[in-house]
């Protein structure tokens, strides 16, 4: 497969063989060997015999946990379907399928995935390993809430079924472990039926952090919750927010449907594309504050009686545009996305947003969100909430995000690792108390020198 054609940014190396490779977020940006199976048992035999692997899906991955330190296999032609039974929900895909691949199937036939992230591009293999998490999380958990079992390859090439009741401990340890327990090949997911793939949905104005995390409290019966806030306001709009609720729409939403309205419309492609030579310096203060501002009246205007949305545009916004990461210009971006617990979010989320507002170059889509208990011990979610905003990559950001981590830290929080691409070690290992037991897992399988990536190698797993 052609460099060009890989997800995320791929660039010639100087190394023979290898090529230059980031995550999403364009940093870092690190040499590898790139394989590309076309077949599961292929994926396999690129595992014997290598260290310092890791497996690929789409790219979606910000940092450098999808990069290993001396080859990468991408899962991109591992992207057929298995099986699909429509009594039970159950269907079977390659780890190379999409989230956008199962929704364009299986939306138009009534069925649904019930946790999605903020983007559709991510493929299966990659959701497992990240364990994602969508705007359902406090009620409904992460992704592996839906997975029935998978089918892994182990760096000694044996393939093993894992399950709840099957190989469980390797099973729950591979939920939000990274790809460092083995090469998902295959996984059976249960999707959720649904009357329509209308939402409706009810928006909520939130004058401050307060506010917003209120309106989420009082709200945590809502299927959907997210809160988009303003991390440049100051003062009393410190945390400015405006809150989205959703349900999906039912048949008897009928008068809201109208008759010309289609209950299960297709997915909205991407009519907007950021260029390749985006100057990063038209990302600015002052144009991070005019779209802001813009943003929230227009959302302030929608508040009211809930109105019924398009699943795609609630879901993933951000998918609208195309290589919308371009935005940071050639320097990249960082995407910084931490959880505090419930009893300490209110402060130090408080004490967050009111540095980043005084630094003044943070994202201009920025997102709150209220979380549940994690899935396995490497799951990123706890109970609180979780504050997620970009930085574009400059001389003095990682010292600035240094400081946002010892509150993270001493609040007893921690850092996502599909986001993640700076964090110390120590800073990793105050937060994740379940990472002894992927270290064992790891051991037993002997994946502990054999599928290594970038971030593995640098927080110690």
């Amino acid at each position: 497969m052609p460099a060009a054609a890989l997800p995320g940014r791929a660039t010639a190396s100087s190394n023979p063989g290898e090529i230059g490779l980031s995550g999403w977020g364009n940093y870092p940006k690190v040499s590898t060997e790139l394989l590309a199976p076309r077949t599961p048992a292929g994926a396999r035999d690129h595992l014997l015999g290598r260290s310092g692997v890791v497996a690929r899906g789409a790219g979606r991955a910000y940092g450098d946990a999808a990069i290993g330190t001396h080859a990468t296999i991408s899962t991109h032609c591992l992207n057929r379907m298995r099986s699909f039974d429509a009594a039970t929900g159950q269907l079977t895909v390659e780890a190379g399928v999409t989230i956008a691949d199962i929704l364009a199937a299986f939306e138009p036939r009534g069925f649904f995935l019930k946790v999605v992230p903020g983007t559709k591009f991510v493929t299966v293999g990659g959701a497992i390993a990240a364990d994602v998490h969508g705007k359902n999380h406090h009620r409904d958990g992460g992704f592996g809430t839906i997975v029935e079992s998978f089918r892994l390859a182990l760096p000694s090439g044996e393939i093993v079924s894992c399950s709840r009741a099957e190989n469980a401990a390797l099973f729950m340890a591979t939920l939000g472990g990274m790809g460092l327990t083995g090469m998902i090949l295959e996984a059976t997911l249960r999707l959720l039926p649904i009357e329509t793939a209308w939402l409706l949905q009810d928006t909520r104005v939130a004058a401050n952090l307060e506010a917003a995390i209120d309106h989420l409290e009082s709200s945590a019966s809502a299927t959907y919750s997210v809160a988009w806030i303003d991390c440049l306001a100051r003062g009393a709009a410190l945390g400015r927010s405006l809150v989205y609720l959703a349900e999906h729409a039912a048949r008897r939403d009928k008068e809201l449907l109208g008759p010309e309205l289609a209950p299960f419309p297709s997915p909205r492609m991407s009519r907007l594309s950021v260029p390749a030579l985006f100057p990063g310096w038209l990302l600015n203060r002052a144009s991070m504050r005019a779209f802001n501002e813009l943003y929230f009246r227009r959302g302030a205007a929608q508040q009211g009686e809930p109105r019924l949305v398009h699943w795609d545009p609630y879901f993933f916004p951000l998918d609208a545009i195309a290589d919308w990461n371009r935005i940071y210009g050639r320097r990249g971006f960082v995407q910084y996305q931490c959880v505090i617990p419930q009893a300490r979010a209110r402060r130090v989320l408080a004490d967050i947003l009111d540095r980043v507002s005084q630094r003044g170059d943070a994202s201009f889509l920025a997102v709150l969100k209220q979380l549940g208990d994690g899935g396995g011990p490497m799951s990123f979610p706890l109970r609180g909430y979780t504050l997620t905003m970009d930085f574009p990559v400059s001389d003095t950001l990682f010292g600035f995000l240094d400081e946002l981590d010892a509150l993270v830290v001493d609040a007893g929080g921690r850092l996502y690792l599909a986001k993640d691409a700076r964090q110390s070690r120590a800073t990793f290992e105050s937060g994740y108390p379940g990472l002894a037991a992927l270290r064992d897992i790891r051991q037993q399988t002997g994946a502990t020198t054999r599928l290594v990536s970038h971030l593995s190698a640098r927080l110690g797993i």
